[in-house]
């Protein structure tokens, strides 16, 4: 899409009826005015909606790579145009509790559109005791557990589940340090007795 030229768009500013009143029956003035209309009203249109561009439910889809850059954001050309927006629009939030669990379920729950549940391998703990037992050593496995969101869950439902997508998410936020694996649940855990 385009907005450096729009036939036939008006401009809600004339230049021709801001010239002095010598101008006004001036055929030759009214008709250069004209062509000058024609080429400043998409920019004074883009102008006027400003707003609108800087607001990711409303800019025009082409402009929404520009405004992913503004918050660091890559946002998949082959994801639909709506999934794009809400990324965009949440990816603030997102990088808040980027390297968290809590996280790493939301961008699940944005992008793949799953629920999930994220179990790591480090371990800490304290005790009031002394000689308290360690934690166990960590696994280096990163364990994603996800399932299908269901319909009455506040968002459309998921017929399946791309793991494949899951996993490039889940590996894109992992630590380097550590090995992802994506398990894929019928349901959320406690229903599957897991």
């Amino acid at each position: 899409m385009t907005r450096a030229a729009v036939p036939g768009l008006p401009s809600r500013y004339p230049i021709g009826e801001l010239l002095p009143a010598l101008y006004a029956d001036d055929d030759l003035a009214q008709r250069f005015t004209a062509g000058l209309d024609t080429v400043l009203a998409p920019v004074l249109s883009t102008l006027d909606n400003l707003p609108a561009y800087v607001d990711p439910a409303l800019a025009p889809a082409d402009f929404l790579p520009w405004l992913a850059s503004w918050v660091g954001l890559e946002a998949d050309p082959a994801w639909p145009v709506e999934l794009r927006r809400a990324v965009v629009a949440h990816a603030v939030e997102l990088h808040r509790w980027r390297g968290t669990r809590r996280g790493l379920v939301e961008r699940l729950r944005l992008v793949c559109g799953v629920h999930a549940e994220v179990r790591d391998g480090g371990g800490a703990t304290w005790s009031a005791e002394p000689g308290a037992a360690l934690p166990p050593p960590p696994t280096g496995e990163l364990l994603v557990r996800v399932w299908p969101v269901r319909a009455g869950d506040g968002v459309d439902a998921v017929d399946a589940v791309d793991a494949h997508r899951v996993l490039e998410v889940a590996t894109a936020a992992c630590p380097v340090h550590l090995t992802c694996r994506v398990e894929v649940l019928p349901g959320p855990p406690e229903e599957t007795g897991d």
